[in-house]
């Protein structure tokens, strides 16, 4: 009988995308799989339609879109307006409502081998427990993050003041460079709520079977060997951590005429500039305009996507406003660098514009999906966090992998024009971003021999499976 897994993908598109790419994965392994997707509280038509496009895409994948639970009531501390003093508490208090619909979804079918969810649905375990299922976690950022966050929920027991309190301090944890606690997510700084459901996820994630971790073992070795050899969480066992990266979107869907392409077609080998920030990444006016003179000035080629400033903070799955470039713009920039310049409003195919031949490189908010597509490209990377484990990344790309360099000011009110021109020029003029061109294209070959048969990854996954095999031999039963 064939096996089935079930993948439970945390809110948002950008947790959704590696999830269908895993999918992927187990189709080509020969197991059925389903995609149990969570419809964010509010309407949302990115996600919708993302939905919509993975299922038309994939018609091998079952893709099933859990019905929402009922409206919680106001959290404890919240406003008169109801609001809660923090998205992640509202994002993880969603998900723990969640845990209802998803029973209810893996009752109803035939059979289920096990349940794989993601980073932020480890609330899911009790599910998995009630039913009897394997359960294993997907973790979608880099194994250093999750070396990071596991070793975070011992050092929180150790230490009597916030991270926050530690400002500057270096904090040192195995297997990764040393780093700033202000580097640390905004959200696990403060002793508060959010904080503490945040570290009580990452304490849930060696209740798993198992953690498997998109990424690759000659990308983060130390990291990896520290979590095998059980360094990052004292004191507790760690279950296994399979690296099975990089699993990265293989691009050429529909959009693989978008007018981008047509443009970049027209350009130089490796000339190309490419700013994009994410599904999330918005700057203010000022910081647009920041970015505008300096790319002007730099007298580089560029392809730029431009989103609308946010006007809702407290809701980021907010729909997107088609930007207004000669508001937001300085005056005269659109002409003056007609020809060597594209700005593209909202949004462009990522995975494609990074592997144009005409693309020379990458600057990037530092997600994790971003950053492999990046590195699975073969480009150099300027890195600008801007929330999340972002600041994180960025600094095990510049001082652990050595694939970028940091665009200095992200953590100020604006990164300055000057800073633009001179790090845009750097990476595409200088004998130092030559430098770090050669070595991207070196780990974009690791990246590619690690996923094929025999590769690191390939084996890690083979492992996998067999392990799970196990654990449904040994008397884990089906729902």
């Amino acid at each position: 009988m064939e096996r089935t897994v079930v993948l439970y993908p945390g809110l948002g598109v950008g947790h959704l995308v590696p999830m269908v790419e895993l999918a992927k994965v187990f189709l080509r392994h020969g197991l059925a799989v389903t995609v149990a997707a969570v419809k964010p509280p509010l309407d949302s038509p990115d996600f919708s339609a993302a939905v919509a496009r993975f299922a038309e895409c994939n018609p091998a994948i079952n893709f099933h879109v859990l019905p929402p639970p009922p409206p919680p009531p106001a959290p404890v501390g919240s406003g008169s307006d109801g609001k809660s003093a923090s998205q992640i508490v509202g994002m993880l208090g969603f998900l723990n409502a969640m845990n209802a619909p998803l029973r209810d979804f893996l009752c109803s079918l035939p059979s289920v081998d096990a349940l794989i969810v993601d980073m932020f649905c480890t609330d899911a375990l009790d599910v998995a427990s009630e039913l009897r299922l394997p359960v294993y976690v997907f973790f979608t950022s880099a194994a250093s993050d999750l070396a990071v966050f596991l070793h975070l929920t011992s050092m929180r027991d150790s230490i009597n003041t916030s991270f926050g309190e530690l400002g500057d301090s270096m904090i040192h944890i195995p297997g990764c460079p040393p780093f700033k606690a202000s580097e640390l997510p905004s959200d696990i700084l403060s002793d508060n709520e959010a904080s503490r459901l945040i570290l009580l996820m990452f304490r849930r994630h060696p209740e798993s079977r198992g953690i498997l971790v998109n990424t690759f073992d000659s990308l983060e070795t130390r990291a990896l060997r520290a979590l095998e050899d059980g360094l990052c969480v004292p004191g507790n066992a760690t279950p296994p951590v399979y690296s099975i990266g990089p699993i990265v979107s293989g691009g050429g869907g529909s959009d693989k005429d978008h007018d981008c392409l047509r443009w970049l077609d027209a350009q130089p080998d490796n000339s190309v500039v490419f700013l994009s920030f994410g599904s999330l990444g918005r700057f203010c006016k000022k910081q647009l305009e920041e970015i505008a003179i300096g790319l002007q000035k730099s007298e580089q080629r560029f392809l730029w996507v431009v989103r609308s400033p946010r006007t809702d903070e407290k809701n980021v799955f907010e729909p997107l406003a088609e930007p207004d470039l000669d508001a937001l713009l300085p005056a005269g920039f659109m002409e003056a660098t007609r020809g060597r310049g594209l700005v593209v409003k909202l949004w462009a195919p990522q995975v494609e514009v990074l592997r144009h031949r005409a693309t020379g490189a990458f600057v990037t908010h530092c997600g994790w999906n971003s950053t492999l597509e990046g590195i699975t490209a073969g480009l150099p990377l300027l890195c600008w966090p801007l929330y999340a484990e972002q600041r994180l990344n960025k600094v095990f790309v510049v001082e652990e992998m050595k694939l970028g360099v940091e665009m200095r000011g992200y953590d100020e009110e604006v990164v300055v024009a000057e800073e633009v021109e001179a790090k845009v020029r750097w990476v595409m003029e200088s004998e130092g971003g030559q430098a770090l061109r050669q070595r991207a294209a070196a780990v974009k070959d690791a990246a590619a021999q690690a996923i094929k048969e025999g590769g690191s990854s390939h084996a890690a996954f083979v492992k996998f499976l067999e392990d799970l095999q196990l654990q449904v031999s040994r008397g884990m039963v089906s729902a």
